[in-house]
Order: C-alpha cells, then structure tokens, then sequence
C-alpha cells in the first residue's frame, strides 16, 4: 500500500471517517495524515472484505490489519460495478440509484447490498480539487486554536500573577465565536475546552479543524503517521472528524484567524485594565463579552452572527451523545512476569496470559483500562496508592506455583545464593503479599543489588531488614545507600556509661 506502514489505531480512524462520515478521500488523507492512493486502497480492501460498518466489536487490531494488508478479503470476491455506465445513467431522466442496484443484482446476484454499492459509486466519482474562495456548509466546521495573547490574574494565596492561555474557537458558516481562558495549553486543557465548546453551542458540527499542534495531531511520520489517541478519542465520541488545518495554508484557517484577532482586540485588551483573582473570574468577565460580540452585527450584511447561528449552523449541527466525554490519557506499558502493570507506582492486573505483552493503557480520572490491540483485556478503578495492588482474582493462574519458569522457590533458591538472611527476607515478602507474585518485583530487585553492592553487603542489609521488621526492596536500598549494613544493629548495641566530671551540672542542678 504505497510501500507505507499505517498504525492500526489510525486505519481504523481513516475507515470512521471514509466509511462512517462519509469525508472526501482528500479530507481523510489530510485528517489521518496519509496519501489519499492508501485512504482508496483500505476503502477498497474494506468493501472487498464484506465487513459491516460499524466494525464488529470483537475485530480487534489483528484481524483488521490481515483484510487491510494482507490484501485478502475475508470473503468471497464480488463482482464490480460498471461505474462508467452507471455514472451515465445516473444522468438521465427518472434513473435512480436504488433502480440500478437493482438491475445490478439480478445479473449478479452475489453481489454488493445496496449501501456498500452506494458507497462505491460515489467514491469512484472524480474529486475536483477546488482552489476558488472557501463556502463553508453549514454546521459543517468548526476552527480552533489558541490566541497569542494571554489574561492574568493574581493568586490570593500566593500573591503570584499567573498568564492564562485563550482559547478560540469559530463555526465555518456563521463565524460564530466561542472563548475561554485555561491555565495551560496542556492536552487535558485542549480537549476540555472543545467538549465546553460543543455544550456551548449545544450541538456538534461535523468537522474539527484545528490548527497544527501535537495535541490535536502528532506530526505525520512518513513510515507510520499517527493521530493523537486522546484528541482522536474524543472526537469519535462526540461523532466528529478532525482534519487539521495544513502548515502555512493560512487559508484552511482564515476564519479562526479574524476570530483570534477579534478575541485579542475585544477580550483581551478591553480587560486589560481589569483585575483577577481566579481563572473562574476571567471566563466570567470573557463569556459576557461574547455575548456583545456575537451580537455585533457584520459591516457587510444586515445580520450578527448569533443571528446566522440560530438560522443557519445550529439547525444543522449532530446532537450532543448522551453522556459528556471523559479525557482519558493513553501510555504505553509492558505487561510484567507478576502479570501487573505499573501506572504511576501502583500495580494494576490483567489476565496472566498476556505477561511480557506491550499494552496501551488508558488512564481517566476514575479508572484504568487496559488494551491489546485495540481489544480492551482488563479494567480497574485508578488507585493512587504508592506501590500498592490492585488485583483481579480472575486474571490470576490456576495455580501460583505453575506460574511459568518463575516459581517462589525458584526465587528463594536464588536468594539463598546470596545468603540465609537475604533468603529468609524473600520469603517473608512472598508470605506477606496477597498472592506471591505480587512480591516478585520486591525480590528480584534485592536479588539485582548483588551486582552493584556486592553479595556480603546485601547480606548484611537482610539481616538489619529482619531485624527492624521492615520487609522490602526499598528498605534494603536505602539501608545500603546510607551505609547502614556496617553499623551494629539495635539490641545489640553496647552503650558506654556516662562517666563522672566536674563540667557535668546533673538533674540537681536544673531542678534549683
């Protein structure tokens, strides 16, 4: 396919928007980063294969990445349309679409249903590249990004003046304008204030267009380009596309443009006189002055712009989803020998069977999900809890002591290599822990000291271990980085009487 590998998260996000969206082939190639020959070729190997739209719950990215470049359908090969004689058709008088499939399938039976037929027609139809003055449908695109200029406020707590970042966002037909102030340009920030955006017009247009930044697209790559998974998830949440605007074609952005300058002369600098104390107190003061700026009415036409909103986008625009998007963020992990996977130093569990497995994990404010490809394969609530478990009793195997070549004894025997104590330490982890594997990490990183602190100084660092009951990996670092392993270890401390002297005052003496 061009000789270009595409990730599985950006096909399928090619294929939403092709196939469900309905997009242009240019629009696609824009949004996804790709050619339009490989947004055509995955169109194609899709209708070849016979899968519905929407994608089966259970296609996980494996088995799409077989139809999609396997290049075997994953049904029979079906018999094309004439797409010249149909496009002739189509011309005359009284000849529908549904009255040519009709005569299609009788002389092929085996072939296309109505909406795949449909939908192949209108995609081999030539796409004009049209470089005339921009007009924008309605309730079709929205345009966002940041203004230059920034809103400060001072902390009441601290005194500190802090820059809030502005951010702008403008309807492609109505040029009606939506800003709010945030205290970054961070990711959480960014997709935050879209969902805003779309409650405040109470509806979802059909395309986001903003401007070229990381945290609405990565930069393309030219082996394997990638949207970005957060900005992209939100997006199909809401049943939007995004296709970014294109670098330095300041016409792809030129409403959002005039936006921002409007918002920086009548936002920012009329309240530049004013003083803050909070971000809610700027977004106050900003959502008043938008109102008095959508109801400007335009020099050239008799109209403002929330008149033309009502009128022409708001009508048009797709209905809110039923529930309001939660920011997820995506990291990558790599699934443990303890069938854990760490996310901020706490421990979260996913069927044993995928240990040693590369995942993506999704954190929200609430829970943790786990996928492999593309296939969620566990979910937790999020714990902040520093080094602790969270572990499902059905991800775990049948049996602890069969689990692979890493069996407790084996752990303990290696321990021993060390010394009694440090064996003796490793089984209390293991006893300690809920399940032994949970204590794998613990042991196998006392076990790793060894090769920087030397065999008898870990040792040693067991023993003072057991000694003070503190049964860890961190204890013995930290009982080894300060050098504490040599000092005598308490009980066994001889303390020296306190002799005699004419300089020492005695209790006497402070009781006078």
């Amino acid at each position: 396919m061009s000789g270009k590998v595409v990730s599985m998260r950006n096909a399928r996000e090619v294929l939403r928007l092709r196939i469900g969206q309905g997009l242009t082939i240019r629009e696609v190639a824009s949004g996804c980063g790709v050619s339009p020959s490989t947004v055509l070729e995955y169109e194609k190997r899709f209708i070849e294969s016979g899968i519905s739209w929407p994608l089966p719950e259970d296609l996980d990215d494996v088995a799409l990445g077989r139809v999609l470049r396997s290049g075997q359908p994953s049904g029979p090969t079906r018999q094309m349309p004439d797409i010249g004689y149909i496009v002739k058709q189509l011309r005359r008088k009284h000849v529908t679409m549904q009255l040519l499939w009709v005569e299609y399938r009788e002389a092929f039976p085996e072939g296309y249903g109505y909406t795949q037929f449909c939908h192949w027609i209108k995609q081999q139809r030539a796409e004009l590249d049209v470089t005339l003055r921009q007009e924008h449908k309605a309730g079709e695109k929205v345009f966002t990004d940041y203004a230059g200029a920034t809103i400060p406020f001072i902390d009441p707590k601290t005194g500190e003046v802090v820059q809030t970042n502005l951010f702008v966002a403008a309807l492609g037909a109505s040029s009606f304008i939506y800003a709010e102030a945030t205290l970054d340009m961070s990711e959480a920030n960014w997709i935050g204030s879209h969902v805003r955006l779309f409650e405040f017009l109470g509806g979802v247009p059909e395309i986001i267009v903003p401007d070229n930044t990381k945290c609405a697209v990565i930069r393309p790559d030219r082996y394997e380009p990638d949207l970005n998974p957060s900005f992209s998830e939100m997006a199909a949440h809401y049943g939007a596309a995004v296709i970014p605007a294109r670098v330095r074609k300041p016409r792809d952005k030129a409403i959002v443009e005039v936006s921002v300058q409007i918002a920086q002369r009548w936002v920012v600098a009329a309240l530049r006189n004013r003083t803050f104390h909070s971000l809610a107190e700027i977004n106050e003061a900003i959502s008043e002055l938008l109102e008095r700026i959508n109801n400007r009415k335009f020099r050239a036409i008799d109209a403002t712009r929330k008149e033309l909103f009502n009128k022409i986008d708001k009508p048009a625009l797709k209905p809110l989803p039923a529930t309001r998007y939660v920011y997820g963020e995506w990291r990558k992990a790599t699934v443990s020998i303890d069938y854990h996977v760490a996310v901020y130093k706490h421990y979260y569990s996913v069927p044993y069977r995928f240990a040693g497995k590369r995942v993506d994990v999704r954190l929200s404010a609430l829970t943790v999900e786990v996928f492999l490809n593309n296939k969620r394969i566990a979910s937790h609530p999020r714990s902040h809890l520093v080094g602790g478990y969270s572990t499902h009793r059905e991800h775990m195997p049948a049996s602890h002591q069969r689990y692979l070549e890493w069996m407790p004894s084996r752990i303990i025997n290696w321990a021993a290599a060390t010394g009694p104590a440090t064996a003796e330490l490793v089984k209390k982890i293991l006893n300690m822990r809920p399940h032994p594997e949970q204590g794998f990490r613990s042991c196998l990183g006392i076990i790793s000291l060894s090769r920087k602190y030397g065999p008898s100084r870990v040792e040693a660092a067991a023993r003072r271990s057991l000694a003070i009951r503190s049964y860890s990996y961190t204890s013995v670092k930290s009982i080894l980085e300060k050098k504490l392993d040599s000092q005598p270890i308490k009980g066994q401390l001889e303390f020296a009487c306190v002799s005699t002297h004419s300089n020492i005052r005695g209790r006497d003496y402070y009781r006078n």
